[in-house]
C-alpha cells in the first residue's frame, strides 16, 4: 500500500526521484517497473506498478471497442500509458507529454499522494489548490460523498 504525501523536486531532465520508503515495495511489486498515465478527472499523473496497472489494462481493453464513451477512456488512459523504470538512483523519467498535461515544469516542485495501490503525481500549486477547494466543499457542507463513505466511521 502506497500513502502520504511527497513533496518532489522535478530535475532539468524530466525525472523523478521516488522517496526511499516505496523503492523497496516497487522493486518487490514489478522490479521496479511503472506505468505513468493521465488522469481524466484532474490535471496530475497517476503512476501504478507494472502488475498493478497491466489488471487495469485488461479491463479496459475488454470494454465494448463499439460504445463511444468506452473507447475514449481507452484512448486516455492506454493512450497515454507510459512505462517508466526506476533508475540506479531510484528516479523515473516523466515524459513531455505527461508532464504536459499536468502542467509538471522542470527544476519545479511536485507533489507525489499515495493512493493505495498507485500514486498520483501532481504540479504543487495545483495540488495545494485542488486541496484547498475540496476542504472548502467539505466544510461548507457541499460533500458529494456517496452514502458508503458518508456512514464510513474514522
Amino acid at each position: 500500500m502506497f500513502r502520504g504525501i511527497n513533496g518532489i523536486n522535478i530535475d532539468a531532465k524530466g525525472r523523478v526521484a521516488m522517496p526511499t520508503r516505496y523503492r523497496d515495495r516497487l522493486q518487490e511489486a514489478s522490479r521496479g517497473c511503472l506505468v505513468l498515465t493521465i488522469d481524466t478527472e484532474e490535471r496530475c499523473l497517476l503512476l501504478y506498478p507494472l502488475k498493478v496497472w497491466e489488471e487495469i489494462e485488461a479491463k479496459l481493453s475488454q470494454l465494448p471497442s463499439f460504445n463511444p464513451a468506452a473507447r475514449r477512456i481507452q484512448r486516455l488512459l492506454i493512450g497515454h500509458a507510459t512505462e517508466a523504470e526506476l533508475d540506479s538512483h531510484g528516479r523515473i523519467l516523466v515524459s513531455q507529454p505527461l508532464r504536459e498535461y499536468a502542467g509538471l515544469n522542470l527544476n519545479k516542485r511536485a507533489m507525489l499522494v499515495g493512493q493505495g495501490k498507485k500514486f498520483e503525481l501532481w504540479d504543487e500549486s495545483h495540488w495545494q489548490t485542488r486541496r484547498s477547494e475540496w476542504l472548502a466543499e467539505e466544510s461548507e457542507g457541499d460533500s458529494l460523498f456517496p452514502d458508503e463513505v458518508k456512514n464510513l466511521s474514522l
